[in-house]
């Protein structure tokens, strides 16, 4: 039986084999994401955006930013690991519930680690949930010890949690946003990378009010719409 799947794109090897690209996995586990829960996974891609721009605009480049990029858009893959009745509960969660939750970081971590092309950035998605404090999880890791991608992350996460809309509450203003990021400088957040934000705040505040507008889709269909050069529509695998 053979079936079109929209986000997977394949490379040729000489021999005429094929051969699944990096983009395609990336994609595919997103799709997975999207299957569960698709806000989750729209969050995903803003904030992956958010963090390459400020990590190239902090020096960042090559091989690295890419690894970044790929690792924030991972980031909450292990939450394909956490029961729905937890993930998709629309009331607080119990301490019993945040413990299951918390576990979320280290699955998606021994996930990437099962696929070679996305090891590089495996520490990220395992890292994202750190503060710079040292009152994260899992580790407990602080201030540098702590990968700069996810400290670049960390940042951006919360800047669209706030500016989204929660079953709990409405979208916060940007500057309202703007004075609680600040009043993380140093435990929730790295300095530098606060000043790095700051640069850059029209940008951010144009580019939360433009994804307000834009409907949750399924990933492969946004990614035909938003980039249709780089996406291989007609990709096809064998199914047996």
């Amino acid at each position: 039986m053979r079936k079109q799947l929209p986000w997977l794109s394949f490379n040729k090897n000489p021999d005429g084999r094929s051969e699944v690209s990096v983009h395609g996995i990336v994609e595919a586990l997103m799709s997975a994401l999207d299957a569960r829960e698709c806000e989750t996974q729209r969050h995903s891609e803003r904030v992956a955006r958010y963090t390459r721009f400020l990590a190239e605009k902090m020096g960042v480049e090559g091989d690295e930013l890419e690894n970044i990029y790929r690792g924030a858009l991972l980031h909450d893959i292990g939450k394909i690991g956490i029961p729905d009745a937890v993930l998709l509960k629309p009331a607080s969660l119990t301490e019993a519930e945040w413990k299951i939750m918390k576990k979320h970081p280290e699955i998606g971590w021994e996930i990437l680690l099962n696929v070679e092309v996305l090891k590089s950035c495996a520490e990220i998605v395992l890292t994202h949930e750190e503060r710079f404090d040292g009152s994260g999880y899992p580790r407990r890791l602080r201030g540098e010890q702590i990968p700069l991608g996810a400290r670049i992350f960390a940042l951006m996460d919360t800047l669209d949690a706030m500016a989204s809309d929660r079953p709990y509450r409405k979208a916060m203003p940007f500057p309202l946003i703007e004075a609680e990021i600040f009043k993380g400088k140093g435990t929730q957040f790295d300095p530098e990378v606060i000043e790095g934000f700051q640069q850059y705040l029209h940008t951010f505040e144009e580019w939360v009010r433009w994804d307000k507008k834009k409907p949750c889709k399924p990933y492969w269909e946004r990614q035909i719409e938003e980039e249709p050069d780089r996406v291989e529509k007609t990709a096809v695998m064998d199914l047996v």
